[in-house]
Order: C-alpha cells, then sequence, then structure tokens
C-alpha cells in the first residue's frame, strides 16, 4: 500500500500542476487527477497537456493512482444520452492512457439522473426527501444502468484498464450489495470499487466490512472521515471511522493499493464554488495532509503495514 493525495483539494479547476507538486514536496507517492466534465476533457486534457502532466509526474517521483470522472448520462432514460456517457467515457479511457494509469474511478448516477440534494445540505432535525414523479420504471432504469456499465468495462478490457465505481449516497450504488449486485450481472475483471469510508458510513455501512465482503474487486480506496450523519470528508482520526479495523481488513485481503486521502471538507481545502467554498485551497490545506498522512503511517507501523 501507499499514501496518495487527490489534487482537486488543493485546486478544485486546472492547471493541476501546482497541485502535484504539492503532493509531491509533502512526501506522497501517489496523486489522482479529475475529468470533473465534458469541458474539462476537451478543453484541458489534450494529448499534448496530458503528454506534459505525465512527465512532470514522473519527474516528481509519484504514481498517477486513478483518473476521476463523471460520465454525464449514465442514469439516463434516453438512449442518446446513455450512449453519449459510453462516448464520453472512452475518450476519459484514451486520456488516462496518455497520463500515464490503467485505473478509472466513475461515479454511478442518480436514479433517472433525477437531481438528489447533498447530505451535506441536510437539516439534522426536520424532514428530509426526494420527490420522485410517478409511473418510473426502476427496474429497466437498474437494467439501462448495467448496460453502460457493462460497456464501460468492455471499454477497460480493450485498453487492459479497469474502472473502479465509487459508492455515494442515494446513488444507484451506494453501498457492498449494490456493488456486489453489478459484479454478479456483469461477468467483467475489468470493473471494481472504490472503497470510500466516507460515503459507505453514513449509508450505515462497516468500511471495514465492506473490504471483507468485496474482497478483491477492491481496486482503489480513498481515505475520508465523517461522523455517519453526512458525506463530510474530515482528515482520517477527526470522525467516527474505526481506521485501524479498516486498515486491518485491507491487509487480510491482501490489498496492495493507493490510499489516497480526499480531504475535500477540511480547513483550506478547495472545493466546488457553488457549494460555499472557494476553488482554491489556502495554505492550511497542506498542514491538514500533513496531520492525515502522519495518522495513517503511524497506523500502518502499528499493524505492521508497509507504506
Amino acid at each position: 500500500m501507499y499514501l496518495g493525495a487527490t489534487t482537486w483539494t488543493f485546486s478544485w479547476a486546472p492547471p493541476y500542476d501546482e497541485a502535484l507538486k504539492t503532493i509531491a514536496r509533502l512526501g506522497f507517492k501517489g496523486a489522482e487527477l479529475t475529468i470533473w466534465s465534458e469541458e474539462f476533457l476537451r478543453d484541458y486534457y489534450r494529448p499534448d497537456t496530458n503528454k506534459q502532466l505525465r512527465s512532470l509526474i514522473a519527474d516528481l517521483g509519484l504514481v498517477l493512482s486513478s483518473v476521476f470522472c463523471i460520465p454525464a448520462g449514465i442514469g439516463s432514460v434516453e438512449p442518446e444520452q446513455r450512449a453519449d456517457a459510453v462516448e464520453q467515457f472512452k475518450r476519459v479511457l484514451d486520456a488516462a492512457q496518455q497520463l500515464g494509469t490503467d485505473k478509472i474511478i466513475a461515479l454511478p448516477p442518480n436514479p433517472f439522473d433525477i437531481d438528489i440534494p447533498v447530505l451535506l445540505g441536510k437539516a439534522t432535525s426536520q424532514e428530509w426527501s426526494v420527490e420522485f414523479p410517478g409511473g418510473l420504471d426502476w427496474n429497466q432504469n437498474w437494467i439501462d444502468m448495467v448496460d453502460v456499465l457493462r460497456q464501460f468495462a468492455e471499454a477497460c478490457e480493450e485498453r487492459e484498464m479497469r474502472v473502479a465505481l465509487e459508492p455515494h449516497p442515494h446513488r444507484m450504488m451506494h453501498n457492498a450489495a449494490g456493488m456486489l449486485r453489478i459484479v454478479d450481472q456483469i461477468e467483467s475483471k475489468a470493473i471494481g470499487l472504490n472503497l470510500d469510508p466516507s460515503h459507505l458510513f453514513p449509508m450505515g455501512e462497516l468500511p471495514n466490512m465492506v473490504a471483507y465482503e468485496v474482497g478483491d474487486r477492491i481496486f482503489h480506496t480513498h481515505l475520508s472521515d465523517n461522523d455517519g450523519q453526512t458525506n463530510a470528508h474530515w482528515r482520517p482520526g477527526k470522525g467516527k471511522v474505526d481506521w485501524r479495523a479498516f486498515l486491518i481488513a485491507l491487509k487480510d485481503i491482501g490489498y496492495d493499493g493507493p490510499l489516497s486521502l480526499e480531504l475535500e471538507d477540511v480547513p483550506g481545502a478547495a472545493g466546488y464554488p457553488g457549494f460555499h467554498r472557494s476553488p482554491e485551497s489556502s495554505p492550511e490545506i497542506e498542514r491538514q495532509h500533513s496531520l492525515a498522512k502522519d495518522y495513517m503511517t503511524q497506523l500502518c507501523d502499528e499493524l505492521g503495514i508497509e507504506l
């Protein structure tokens, strides 16, 4: 296993050169890049930029653990939009290969691509619900999504790459059971899980239990903590996740991949500007990453886990 960090907590939008340099200077071995949208793919992740980023990552002594993406239209009822999602995903794969990684993290859709408020905006004591239109064919929506994901897996197989699905509150795959259902329906070793405690824990899952349940289909991990009420991304040790049990489970199943810090909700973090955040980080983000790195390193040392 090795410790890494996400670039988008240092700078929400590109360019990501300075974020990569900071991650390397802080002593991490891995880094993640993100393709938030079609616009990012078209305007930033061009072949010349990808070549330059790949060279920079190598010069910094980093490993690009994954490229994160959210292909639009996976959950749509419109066949054309689902087809567009597949084509966008293929372009993400091409960019990721140019960048030097064989691993993609993809976010499953909301049902029917309906907008669902984020948990961080959820009231603590008032009723909270989402209204769905009548007459929706939920079974067909699942079948359509699985068909898209099957095409994702096929595109990965053609390129000898893998896609790790990231569970997320209220999305069509939000827990271990959803992941295992997808694995059962898509017979491909190219599709697996990005194990993300800050998304699983508020869904009532024990992250260490998920590790045992999903086993060798875990391709990647994100590390962030929370209180189990929202999917806040605090630094490990500041919430209720049992990180010792989590690491023991990863060791037990033979996981040897990245442990990538995703500290989106710590002081100083960059974030989506429409959610009361700045797209640029402040110097405090470096201190938060150093504290998290020290915490996880000490735990791994105590457990005999080599980083």
